[in-house]
């Protein structure tokens, strides 16, 4: 049996935003879980990483009330390489959001429907000052999308 793959792809410029990625990490890196997780910013993956994934984890901060550039920039370069072979991936999604997240949320979804691939969990939007339970909460996310990837459910 092949171990499947959870590409998992965070914009993390600030100290916080860091430990939200390492949180990310940790929570799919579980140590029950038998799933290669493939760690990357958005700027260093390649189509290829997503290609070869079976499911994707993202990370964005909200700028502007708009995804990162950074964020834009992986789906600008990734878009049409991965479009017809990678339809019906498992995608979640958080956002550090200075303000509610929404733009940044209903841009990202867009330009999931156009690739076609199937949200498993809500987006998690963390919003307003930061707090520690952001960390937890991104790794209790991230936990679960690579239990359900080893399981076989998405």
């Amino acid at each position: 049996m092949t171990v499947k793959a959870l590409l998992i792809v965070a914009h993390a410029p600030s100290p916080n935003t860091k430990k939200l990625a390492q949180a990310a990490y940790e929570g799919a890196n579980h140590a029950d879980l038998d799933v290669n997780i493939i760690f990357k910013s958005p700027q260093d993956t390649q189509p290829e990483d997503v290609l070869n994934a079976d499911a994707l984890l993202l990370g964005t901060t909200e700028n502007l009330a708009y995804m990162a550039g950074l964020t834009k920039d992986f789906f600008d370069r990734c878009y049409y390489p991965v479009l017809e072979e990678k339809q019906g991936m498992p995608f979640a999604l958080y956002i550090r959001a200075g303000h509610d997240g929404t733009g940044t949320k209903t841009a990202i979804k867009t330009i999931t429907t156009g690739l076609r691939w199937e949200w498993v969990q809500d987006a998690l939007i963390l919003q307003g000052d930061w707090q520690d339970s952001f960390a937890k909460q991104v790794e209790e996310m991230a936990m679960a999308l690579a239990a359900g990837v080893e399981a076989g459910i998405y």
